[in-house]
């Protein structure tokens, strides 16, 4: 399968809308536009019955509202400011933003950019990893695309994969981690930084991702495995494995030096500035 870009269902008044299923709890009539944005994951890896399962969600455009949210100095401060803005635009409040598998909430977070502010990003300012030269550089966000994923190879609605490691041949199964999930590691990993522990980011990604360990699903099991008995080769075996099963879009944009021409790939950052235009860096 090709890669593709982010597609946004407009509607038509002439035809259906989209094939979108919609959840069977009733849902209050929405007084604003609203567009559906496809997820990279289809939907494919959600339990069964649960409204993403659609592979799409349906979100009425921003407005001052929305400005609002991403200017509330406490969202920022607590770092949930993203989160707010897509309960604030989400149609169906039936969906918990910690339901989102992170690479359909990078998706949608895109999408939304575009739809409130066009696809134009920038003026971003970025250093050059040569020369260090401090770049001014517009990035277009319509260029952007969902990775490419054969569904076909995995079962429906089922968020576990295996896979053995290539040095211990031991068997590991993990998931795709939620957003609730990746805000619980990302608590640890601030306790530990407080505490001035070493760091364990890591680990406690690993930890969290890995469901079972030769069958053995007991959790401090899995700890002692990860913290002492994963070898480095199988550990970034492991890592580009679920990179590779996590459905997303790619974020990296090619970035050419103004001084030395110096090119490479780069990322896109997601934080509240992105949703600014003319104000990013």
């Amino acid at each position: 399968m090709s890669d593709y870009t982010i597609p946004i269902t407009r509607p038509s008044s002439t035809g259906p809308q989209s094939t979108f299923v919609p959840s069977t709890a009733p849902q209050q009539a929405s007084t604003y536009p609203t567009e559906w944005i496809d997820l990279p994951s289809k939907g494919y890896f959600y339990p069964e019955g649960h409204p993403l399962t659609s592979g799409k969600l349906e979100v009425k455009i921003m407005t001052a509202k929305e400005e609002d949210i991403l200017t509330n100095a406490n969202y920022i401060k607590n770092g949930v400011v993203l989160d707010r803005l897509l309960e604030s635009v989400m149609i169906n409040k039936n969906i918990k933003t910690n339901d989102f598998f992170v690479g359909d909430k990078n998706a949608v977070f895109v999408a939304l950019r575009r739809l409130a502010y066009g696809d134009n990003y920038g003026p971003v300012k970025i250093k050059c990893p040569s020369c260090r030269a401090e770049n001014q550089t517009y990035i277009n966000l319509g260029e952007l695309k969902y990775k490419e994923f054969d569904f076909n190879l995995y079962p429906l609605n089922v968020n576990q994969f295996e896979f053995e490691l290539p040095t211990s041949k031991r068997k590991v199964v993990f998931k795709l981690l939620t957003g609730k999930e990746e805000a619980e590691i990302e608590s640890e990993i601030k306790v530990s930084q407080k505490l001035k522990l070493p760091s364990n980011e890591l680990t406690t990604r690993l930890r969290n991702s890995i469901i079972s360990v030769d069958g053995n699903i007991d959790k401090q099991y899995i700890k002692k495995f990860v913290e002492t008995e994963l070898l480095t080769r199988d550990s970034l075996a492991l890592r580009t494995y679920i990179l590779f099963l996590t459905p997303n879009i790619d974020l990296n944009f090619n970035f050419v030096c103004n001084d030395c021409q110096h090119e490479e790939k780069t990322g896109v950052p997601l934080t509240a500035g992105f949703f600014w235009p003319d104000s990013a860096g």
